[in-house]
């Protein structure tokens, strides 16, 4: 058996500052779309995605969630892969780049360019944007923000190593000349010649010293690797690959990459910065590039605050899961930004998936059922003008899906296949199956046509399979049969002639109420704002800053006088006649104290017993509402007078000196 031809397909891999919406998933699924058809091409695939989950954003993201940064990934990166499973994608590895192999070559790989003179070490100051994690100068900004997500930035200073990337400049525009196919569109192609590589490039900062959640780089541990050079060169890692020269047969086979599918907005760092590195290394450079286009919200970028966010596992929870895989692969251009709304996807649904395919196939089995017990049989009685027209655009589909894939016009391919069922359908409208059957002596002619149909709606479910895979299954087993190969596709009359339809056709797409998708689509709106607005509550309370009344300067040794300890609450009472004071036995080392403190408005006795607080121990002794106080509690007070005990942020034990 001849080996396959291997095929390496990658998406970009999904940042882990929280959880992705439709615009985001858009790629996956386009994606697994092309993974899959050219797995029926006779390819062996490998399909990688996965998770990109170092940098400054992280680490402030985590702070927040009052989480460690690990934590904080995984939890998120659970979430990302788990709506990979959700929309039925066929990835063959998902990376993340905190996986220990990944970070072991990132390391390697810093390392080995800075020995071979490509990285040195200077010092940057620029203008910062946290969320793209760039640095910028004043002349590259738009509008004093910045250039790629138009967020606000600021001044940053810090030692940092940086990559000579004018070395390899001229290499890589001659590299681009002659393989035209290496980025597109061309409209990306032309953007990245004239905005970045014809003017000149500057040398690109590869590490950071301002936070510390990255990959360390090992021989000057107080950086860490830029994350841009962190996340690309997952796609050699992913498959094996070693900088110390010992790549696995893995990498060896599948290297490079066919095809890297990304969106539009990081098309530079994929285009320009990723070869340049791999060019550094020696490697060969990916076969192409492909910047795809964003699918927006009514014309305009998500926000949460809006309530205009569409989450996939909402839409799956509606629709269906082919469903939105459809809509997301059909409503994409090739070039330009697609629109993605509650009522679009309905519409869409109900025109293409409930009346365009799955009446079709619906009426198909029941007719099949109500004339002949549901045996599907070739009589042979055809009618050369109405049956070669139908046979044509069945069988002479695959060579045109074939050719739109091979230039990734996936969405004008879908159209193809569909352009099949219509066909289907017309074909119906043509003979009328319905009159036929009223004739004893056309029965023949009507077998005939309900196998002709059977057969054309078999290709069409083959073709669509990697689209829409849940889907083209149940074709096929509501028809008797099985999903064909390629190979078997520009044939007509394969269709095994007296099998049998199943006795109870299921409906593949249900029409949709328009009013319970809008009723729908207000509730989840108005859900998210809600949400969005408690979060901006809470982060003005956590914003919110009291200033007080300075006191007079002292020295160290003012302050030395003072001796702070962790204590431990063993008991606690109201004092008698008291409104304000509890009494509580404080545990210090060996030693108990009794100390009095007015908190009994924010604590009840209970609350207090067990807890660890901070104490000032040495204290002069005073009596207060007749009780005798050996001591202090330390609490924290608002602009409300509200009162909150202050208490080590780890376990620690009763006595242990706070200083």
């Amino acid at each position: 058996m001849q080996n396959k031809k291997p095929y390496y397909l990658t998406t970009a891999i999904a940042y882990t500052s929280g959880k992705p919406h439709i615009g985001n998933n858009y790629e996956i699924v386009l994606a697994d779309s092309i993974a899959r058809f050219k797995r029926k091409e006779g390819y062996d695939v490998f399909f990688q995605t996965g998770t990109d989950e170092h940098g400054q954003k992280i680490e402030l993201k985590a702070q927040e969630a009052g989480v460690t940064p690990k934590e904080y990934v995984d939890n998120v990166a659970g979430i990302i892969r788990g709506l990979c499973d959700l929309l039925n994608i066929s990835y063959d590895k998902f990376i993340r780049t905190t996986d220990d192999y990944h970070e072991k070559q990132v390391q390697k790989i810093f390392k080995r360019l800075y020995d071979q003179g490509d990285i040195y070490k200077g010092s940057y100051e620029g203008m910062y944007c946290t969320p793209c994690e760039s640095f910028w100068t004043e002349s590259q900004l738009v509008e004093g923000k910045c250039p790629d997500c138009g967020r606000e930035v600021k001044p940053a200073k810090e030692e940092a190593y940086f990559f000579r990337m004018s070395k390899y400049a001229d290499k890589l525009i001659k590299h681009i000349n002659e393989h035209p196919e290496f980025i597109q569109p061309v409209s990306r192609k032309n953007e990245m010649m004239n905005n970045f590589l014809l003017p000149g490039l500057q040398d690109l900062c590869v590490s950071r010293t301002s936070f510390k959640w990255g990959i360390p780089v090992d021989f000057d541990n107080k950086h860490v690797v830029y994350v841009w050079l962190d996340a690309l060169t997952n796609y050699i890692t992913g498959i094996g690959y070693d900088a110390a020269g010992n790549s696995s047969e893995q990498y060896k086979k599948y290297w490079p990459a066919d095809l890297h599918l990304i969106g539009k907005d990081i098309i530079r760092f994929h285009t320009i910065y990723w070869p340049i590195f791999l060019m550094a290394l020696g490697e060969p450079l990916p076969k192409q590039v492909f910047g795809h286009p964003w699918l927006l919200m009514s014309g305009g970028k998500m926000s949460k605050s809006k309530g205009n966010v569409i989450y996939v596992d909402d839409l799956v929870d509606f629709f269906g899961v082919d469903a939105v895989r459809y809509y997301m692969i059909h409503e994409m251009p090739f070039e330009n930004d697609g629109n993605a709304t509650w009522e679009l996807i309905a519409e869409r649904t109900n025109s293409d998936l409930a009346n365009t395919l799955g009446n079709l196939v619906n009426r198909t089995v029941s007719m099949s059922n109500k004339y002949f017990g549901g045996v599907v049989a070739d009589k042979g009685a055809a009618d050369a003008a109405l049956d070669e027209d139908l046979k044509a655009v069945a069988t002479g589909a695959y060579a045109k899906v074939v050719d739109k894939m091979s230039t990734l016009h996936v969405a004008d391919a879908l159209t193809e296949i569909f352009a099949v069922f219509k066909r289907c359908n017309k074909y119906i409208d043509e003979t009328e199956p319905w009159v036929l059957a009223k004739d004893e002596a056309k029965s023949d002619r009507l077998s005939t046509v309900l196998y002709n149909l059977v057969e054309s709606i078999v290709i069409g479910a083959s073709l669509l399979e990697p689209y829409m895979p849940e889907t083209a299954e149940k074709i096929a087993a509501q028809l008797g049969t099985k999903l064909r190969d390629f190979d078997q596709l520009e044939k007509f009359g394969l269709y095994e002639s007296g099998s049998k339809v199943t006795e109870q056709p299921e409906i593949l797409f249900a029409r949709l109420d328009m009013k319970e998708v809008q009723k729908k689509e207000e509730e989840l709106e108005a859900a998210m704002v809600a949400a969005a607005q408690k979060e901006e509550e809470k982060t003005e309370k956590d914003a919110e800053v009291i200033d007080i009344e300075a006191k007079p300067e002292i020295t160290y040794d003012d302050f030395a006088k003072l001796q702070f300890q962790v204590g431990e609450i063993i008991a606690c009472e109201a004092v008698p006649k008291s409104k304000k004071l509890l009494c509580s036995q404080v545990k210090i080392g060996s030693q108990v104290k009794q100390i009095v403190s007015g908190i009994k408005a924010h604590y009840s006795p209970e609350e207090m017993v067990g807890k660890k607080v901070m104490v000032l121990v040495n204290l002069k002794p005073a009596t207060l509402a007749g009780v005798l106080s050996e001591g202090m509690l330390l609490c924290a007070e608002d602009a409300e007078g509200n009162l909150a005990l202050m208490k080590p942020e780890k376990e620690m034990p009763a006595g242990a000196e706070i200083c």
